[in-house]
């Protein structure tokens, strides 16, 4: 079975936080059998801090990873069951105020989806804990039309719901949300309303189901990520939705499910709610796979 991941903080801890341990490693992957996982190289303080220099030592860390024997890859096709791949992406769009050639630069480096904020405002928009009610700035929705000419997913995680809308209504391809949960279950800032997801799951859009326990509700269980899943099933999102964990960037994990060697209890949860096993391969990660297919360029 292909089992994705859509969201892990790895690079950010590996190079900000060497010390640390993390929770996605190679043993841990392979004891869940995942076939790909999306490593985020994730902002920081915004533009307060050095996004240039943090982003060379995430590229690093990458490289290493390589030498290390692990195998980057540019599309989702590219997962085989029984192997393990990743694949890159970034979470906040600082990077890009330089200019539109940067979206091209960090393209032709492997990043295959982009957050367009994290909890700062940049350049292209506005972040959902800011409250603010502005959509995308016009460079914003420029460099997102850019992105998904050129095959990179613009992830609507972090951003504000008027920047969600904007994508939706403005450009062509459907948004994705790599680490996002439901906000009828847990109203917090961070998860998306059911007229979002309604309208992201129409567009032929993605989501992956964050493990964060504070927008995943109390007690965090696997019961509770099913919850989320069955929602947005309920918001028409069959064959649209799967994992965005967000290891390395969570400090609490929910009961059962502490590293990638757990996935395979979330995909007997699925099983015992009564989930088809076309569904539980499409949550594990045939959903993704079609979701890239729908963007192809």
């Amino acid at each position: 079975m292909i089992i994705c991941d859509t969201h892990c903080d790895t690079l950010y801890r590996m190079a900000v936080q060497p010390d640390q341990p993390l929770d996605v490693t190679m043993e841990r992957l392979r004891q869940g059998g995942v076939s790909l996982q999306t490593l985020a190289m994730y902002v920081g303080k915004g533009r307060q801090g050095d996004v240039e220099g943090l982003f060379a030592q995430m590229f690093r860390q990458m490289e290493l990873l390589e030498r290390q024997g692990w195998k980057r890859v540019d599309d989702p096709s590219e997962a085989r069951d029984g192997q393990v791949a990743v694949m890159l992406s970034i979470e906040g769009c600082e990077p890009f105020d330089k200019g539109l050639h940067v979206v091209e630069e960090y393209r032709r480096r492997g990043v295959r989806m982009a957050a367009i904020t994290w909890n700062h405002e940049n350049t292209l928009a506005y972040p959902a804990v800011s409250g603010d009610t502005r959509g995308l700035k016009p460079y914003g929705l420029e460099a997102i039309r850019l992105m998904q000419e050129i095959g990179m997913a613009a992830d609507v995680s972090h951003l504000n719901d008027a920047g969600v809308w904007d994508i939706l209504e403005k450009c062509e391809k459907p948004p994705m949300a790599s680490h996002s949960n439901c906000r009828a279950l847990v109203s917090h800032c961070r998860n998306l309303s059911d007229d979002l997801l309604r309208e992201i799951f129409a567009k032929g859009g993605y989501v992956g189901i964050n493990f964060w326990p504070t927008i995943i509700g109390e007690p965090a269980t696997i019961d509770r990520i099913i919850d989320h899943i069955v929602h947005m099933y309920e918001m028409g999102g069959q064959g649209k939705v799967g994992f965005g964990s967000d290891f390395d960037g969570i400090e609490r994990k929910p009961e059962g499910i502490h590293s990638p060697a757990d996935f395979p209890k979330l995909l007997d949860g699925l099983r015992r709610r009564g989930f088809a096993e076309k569904d539980v391969e499409d949550v594990a990660g045939q959903a993704l796979l079609a979701y890239y297919r729908r963007i192809a360029v």
